[in-house]
């Protein structure tokens, strides 16, 4: 074989990634009707209860919901100070996010009644946890991991996809070790290694909420949430009159 056919061959393996995005479509499985008020920031499911926050300066709030049949159970508004980003439940306590005011709010889990806030590093966007630790974006490439016992940052990671940073991570969400996070402004849902930070799948959501269910004030997609019960996945958008269960299609 030709030395210079050797030295071509090389060089294309050599640029091939060591790992390659999943690429996902999704099929919609059920849907369930939200109040279309709802500027949603923030969703969790937990124990047969729906989580939401709310944004927006002047309407912020935590809510919560019987899941099996979408009631209001709880509605806690905020002060007109606050805009209200993730939401997540950990321990006995609900943790929310609040954007430019970089504050996370506490409350009782049972009761809803405020328990304390303290201050966080950079803005706020979403918000998960992994079990242990609170897992929160703050509109960059980066994602933090935050002790809810020292309120101190353990460690943080820069989200790459093929070597370049993801910005505008928004809605976060843990899912089977993995930590999916919507990309404000798009229809796109990226999967993420919590240890690297690499992008390891692609979820494109575009068409999701046909242009008959979108109004004037109809926003971009953002909330991602997993039912433990039965390990299903949930997403909507802030505005949207419905949560769509979903199942993902891989197309590579």
């Amino acid at each position: 074989m030709p030395r210079f056919f050797i030295l071509l061959c090389l060089s294309v393996l050599c640029a091939v990634p060591a790992y390659s995005v999943e690429q996902f479509s999704y099929k919609i499985l059920n849907k369930k009707p939200q109040d279309r008020a709802n500027f949603v920031q923030g969703l969790e499911i937990l124990e047969g209860t729906l989580y939401i926050s709310c944004g927006n300066y002047g309407q912020s709030r935590l809510m919560r919901y019987h899941f099996d049949d979408m009631r209001l159970k709880d509605s806690k508004a905020l002060s007109p100070r606050l805009f209200a980003e993730g939401v997540s439940v950990l321990g006995e306590h609900i943790y929310q996010l609040t954007w430019r005011e970089r504050m996370m709010l506490v409350f009782n889990k049972s009761t809803m009644e405020p328990v304390e806030w303290f201050p966080i590093v950079g803005q706020g966007w979403g918000l998960t946890n992994d079990g242990t630790q609170l897992i929160y974006s703050d509109g960059s490439d980066q994602i933090h991991f935050l002790s809810n016992q020292s309120r101190a940052i353990s460690h943080s990671i820069s989200v790459t996809e093929n070597g370049r940073p993801v910005r505008k991570l928004n809605e976060l969400e843990w899912i089977d070790g993995k930590i999916w996070a919507n990309v404000w402004q798009t229809d796109r849902v990226v999967i993420i290694n919590p240890q690297s930070g690499e992008v390891e799948g692609n979820v494109d959501l575009s068409g999701l909420l046909p242009a008959s269910d979108r109004q004037a004030t109809t926003d971009v997609l953002n909330g991602i949430a997993r039912n433990p019960d039965d390990g299903s996945i949930w997403v909507t958008g802030k505005r949207w009159p419905w949560l769509y269960q979903i199942e993902l299609l891989p197309l590579n």
